[in-house]
C-alpha cells in the first residue's frame, strides 16, 4: 500500500472542473497533490497513495487532455498501483454519464478501488454560449468538494482504504 498524497489530477475547459479540483486540495491540504492532467506522469501516479481525477464531460466522453493523460500513464503504471483508492468529480451540462463510465473502466483495469460514489455536477448548460461561457461552482457543490478532498486524503493518510 502506498502512503503518499492524495492526487488530484484535473482538466477543465470553461473553469468547473477546475474549481472542484481546487476546492477538494483546499480541503486536502497539505496532504493532497494537484496536477493539471496535462503535467500528469506516471511517476506522479506511482507516487500518490490515492486519486481523485476531476474532469468535464465533452460530448458524452471525458475531456480530450484527461483521456491524453490516461493513455500516457495507462501502461507504463498497469499492474503497479493496484488496489489504491480512487474517486471522480465530473462536471456535465446535464450527464456526465459517458466521462464516469470511461473513468471507471480505466480504474478497473488498473485494479483501483473505488471509495466514494460518483459525483456529477450539473452545470445544467444546453444552449451553445451557455456550454463554452465560463463557470462558477457556488456553494454546497463547493463545500461537497472540499469535503471530499479532506476525507480522501484522511482515508489514505489513515489507511482506511
Amino acid at each position: 500500500m502506498s502512503t503518499g498524497p492524495l492526487l488530484i489530477v484535473w482538466h477543465s475547459r470553461t473553469g468547473a472542473s477546475e474549481q472542484l479540483a481546487a476546492a477538494a486540495a483546499e480541503g486536502a491540504g497539505e496532504r493532497a497533490r494537484l496536477l493539471r492532467a496535462g503535467e500528469t506522469v506516471p511517476d506522479d501516479l506511482l507516487g500518490a497513495g490515492g486519486y481523485l481525477f476531476c474532469c468535464p464531460e465533452n460530448l458524452a466522453s471525458m475531456s480530450g487532455e484527461m483521456k491524453e493523460m490516461f493513455d500516457r500513464c495507462y501502461y507504463p503504471v498497469l499492474g503497479r498501483i493496484e488496489g489504491r483508492p480512487y474517486a471522480t468529480m465530473i462536471a456535465a451540462g446535464s450527464d456526465g454519464e459517458g466521462a464516469q463510465r470511461q473513468i471507471d473502466r480505466i480504474a478497473t483495469g488498473w485494479r483501483l478501488k473505488r471509495v466514494t460514489d460518483p459525483w456529477i455536477v450539473m452545470m445544467h448548460a444546453q444552449e451553445p454560449a451557455e456550454i463554452l461561457a465560463p463557470k462558477t461552482v457556488e456553494g454546497e457543490d463547493r463545500e461537497q468538494a472540499r469535503e471530499l478532498g479532506a476525507a480522501l486524503a484522511e482515508g489514505i493518510c489513515q489507511g482506511i482504504f
